[in-house]
């Protein structure tokens, strides 16, 4: 049987008062978990944004930004908690799923972007940041490749982030230093792809020979255009006298 995931999210609206406006909050927690043996996941996130999510290897809650922790931390017994859910969430998937007679997993291909993070500059570090998009189920494989050769040094992958929908997204971050010529790719495998997506980047940066020539066409552009109204003119002064 095909692996059935469980999505268990709690909705919470918290509307604070700022400068006597009123603006709203969605403050939103995802349990899931796979009858494949793979580790579930408790992710907390607000406005969209990772807050923090449950290391279940490690038995521990990681803050998605390392330096707000000294003015904010995840509640205590917030680990302990996502176990008894971990335990709540295998039983009721083994429920649900044999409730419906073992229904089949819906599945939804995912969409990739692919985009660098600072301002391009050829030598200097820069990172390429993958964004995967509206996926289900959650299990999916993220790579790296440059020049067609595998990459694992530099590459980082985040935890699912869900959707409205509750489709999932998620990021994979590769630190690199753009050379001209080098061609990257972020490839994606999933249950609903019926083939690897691979989505290529390659830097485009104008370079000083590029600089170059494109002054002299503007030049050459110029004195022809100029060319044409000198021509113009003494034609039309040509028939006056005419």
């Amino acid at each position: 049987m095909k692996s059935c995931v469980f999505l268990a999210a709690l909705l919470l609206t918290v509307w604070t008062a700022v400068q006597a406006e009123t603006v709203a909050h969605l403050d939103r927690a995802l349990f899931a978990c796979q009858t494949n043996g793979t580790l579930p996941e408790d992710d907390y996130e607000l406005d969209d944004d990772e807050l923090f999510h449950i290391d279940f290897e490690k038995k521990e809650a990681v803050q998605r930004i390392p330096e707000f922790a000294k003015y904010w931390s995840p509640p205590e017994g917030v680990v302990a908690r996502a176990e008894t859910e971990r335990q709540t969430c295998i039983h009721n998937v083994a429920g649900y799923a044999k409730c419906h007679e073992y229904p089949p997993e819906k599945l939804v291909p995912p969409h990739v972007t692919l985009f660098h993070l600072n301002d391009l500059e050829l030598g200097k570090p820069n990172t390429l940041i993958c964004f995967i998009d509206g996926f289900h189920p959650a299990a999916i494989k993220v790579s790296w490749t440059k020049n067609t050769l595998p990459v694992t040094e530099g590459v980082t992958l985040t935890q699912y982030y869900s959707n409205k929908d509750f489709a999932l997204q998620m990021f994979s971050y590769l630190s690199f230093t753009p050379e001209l010529g080098d061609v990257y790719s972020c490839q994606v495998q999933h249950s609903a792809l019926s083939e690897t997506l691979t989505t290529f980047w390659e830097p485009d940066v104008q370079t000083d020979s590029d600089v170059g020539e494109t002054a002299f066409c503007a030049v050459g552009l110029t004195l022809g255009l100029l060319g044409v109204a000198v021509g113009t003119f003494f034609l039309i002064k040509g028939n006056k006298c005419n």
